[in-house]
């Protein structure tokens, strides 16, 4: 038997349920995959508390990103075979001892990259590609902010911002997520448990910042539009403190600056997009130029603990799920 987790409905860690169900066997074009590790998201988060739109009624199967071992594929599949290391990243689905995809959304691990590893990082590597090179391309010598410093996503920018001859000034929670994003390339680290951001940025860099990437939302957005130069861009692309519902677009007149609202699997559909930048953030794994932290791991039938540590900001680095 097979089994996943399952929101039985909208609402907290606690509608997460195991429900077990037969293998999955693979149809034209598709491949069986048997899951080893699955990442952990605050996308997840998103979809199971109802925030996003659910594209059944009940029962929904959450995660976005995992690895696994090819075991079977169907019919008209070219670039993957059994007994094949591969990740992916998919809106939902993810937590789950096995399931049936679209092979071309299968991208092989290299050799020297474990799978917990590249599910840990994928969909977080991915997100940090985009925000770097898609929403707002950073250069040598540039300036920014970046919120959630200590989370997953934020110890990947640090040090790929870094890698680029980029200053990183990075927001976190608490001396101890403070340090561990100095450790992961930031210049420097505000706490904002008990700094204001805005005017540390303005100490920081009178000037202001290049750009602004904001994944905390309700919470900081004005503060991060505060702390653009003229012609800055505010890069919101998250919202684990609310969504932004009072915004204005006059609010981007204080400095003609730029707002966009980016999501990756608007990038990942576009042609080549996807093996581009997956070897790009391969490479910055394996040159050793990003480190990837697994700072917490759970067995995947207590995805409800993952959960409920991930909302409650207790988490640091990367979270996975074993099956």
């Amino acid at each position: 038997m097979a089994y996943s987790i399952v929101a039985t409905r909208p609402g907290g860690p606690e509608v997460l349920q195991k429900k077990e169900t037969e293998v999955p066997q693979p149809g034209a074009g598709e491949a069986l995959l048997r899951h080893t590790a699955i990442g952990v998201n605050f996308l997840d988060a998103y979809f199971r508390s109802g925030l996003y739109p659910w594209s059944v009624e009940s029962d929904l199967v959450l995660g976005s990103e995992a690895a696994g071992v090819v075991e079977a594929v169907g019919s008209s599949v070219g670039n993957v075979s059994p007994g094949d290391r591969v990740v992916y990243t998919a809106p939902n689905g993810a937590y789950a001892s096995h399931r049936v995809i679209d092979a071309k959304t299968l991208v092989k691990i290299p050799d020297g990259i474990s799978d917990e590893i590249a599910a840990a990082s994928f969909l977080k590597g991915l997100t940090a590609y985009y925000l770097l090179h898609g929403s707002f391309a950073v250069k040598e010598g540039d300036t920014v902010l970046f919120h959630a410093a200590a989370g997953g996503v934020g110890l990947i920018v640090g040090q790929w911002l870094a890698a680029k001859g980029v200053r990183a000034i990075g927001t976190a929670g608490g001396p101890e997520k403070c340090a561990l994003a100095l450790d992961h390339g930031y210049s420097d680290v505000i706490d904002y448990r008990k700094d204001d951001f805005v005017e540390k940025v303005k100490e920081l860099a009178p000037d202001g910042v290049e750009a602004v990437y904001d994944a905390v939302g309700k919470t900081t957005w004005r503060g991060s539009l505060k702390c653009l130069k003229l012609h800055g861009t505010f890069v919101s692309f998250g919202q684990s403190s609310g969504a932004i519902t009072d915004f204005n677009i006059s609010e981007l007149a204080a400095g003609s600056f730029h707002a966009t609202r980016p999501t990756l699997f608007h990038f990942v559909g576009l042609p080549g997009w996807l093996d581009k930048a997956s070897a790009a953030l391969f490479d910055q794994i394996g040159s050793g130029s990003v480190r990837i932290n697994i700072n917490q791991s759970f067995d995947l039938a207590d995805a409800a603990s993952a959960h409920t540590a991930l909302e409650g900001r207790q988490t640091t680095g990367c979270t996975i799920l074993t099956p």
